[in-house]
């Protein structure tokens, strides 16, 4: 079993910016879709980013194109998600989670149900 740590998420005026890490402790062996998400209460989970870790495939909700990068550290085996000019809308829990069983990153769409492995969540919570 994978277990993902996520950490960075904290409170930040609008404008600014947030690093989101998620740990994955131990070795994933091969390839696999990593994902970042975030829901607010009373609503379901929102993608907002996806790609693939052996490279490309790299892929942004609507609401943070532009704002969000999505990358990973191979040697610390740990996600990342930048975010920049954040805007209150940007408010929720933030959720890193992988798939490694299928590629299904690779075919230009993620689904949170292929998704096999999830964090905690960690909260983001920008002020006006």
């Amino acid at each position: 079993k994978v277990q993902l740590v996520e950490s960075g998420g904290g409170s930040v005026e609008a404008g600014g910016s947030l690093r989101l890490s998620c740990s994955a402790p131990g070795y994933i062996y091969g390839d696999y879709c990593m994902g970042w998400f975030r829901q607010v209460p009373g609503k379901g989970r929102e993608g907002v980013a996806a790609a693939w870790s052996g490279g490309g495939h790299t892929m942004y909700g609507d609401a943070v194109k532009g704002r969000a990068t999505i990358s990973q550290d191979n040697a610390k085996n740990t996600l990342h998600l930048q975010m920049t000019n954040l805007k209150p809308e940007d408010t929720a829990m933030y959720y890193c989670a992988i798939d490694t069983e299928t590629r299904h990153c690779t075919l230009g769409f993620w689904r949170e149900e292929q998704f096999i492995y999830w964090g905690q969540g960690t909260q983001v919570t920008v002020s006006p």
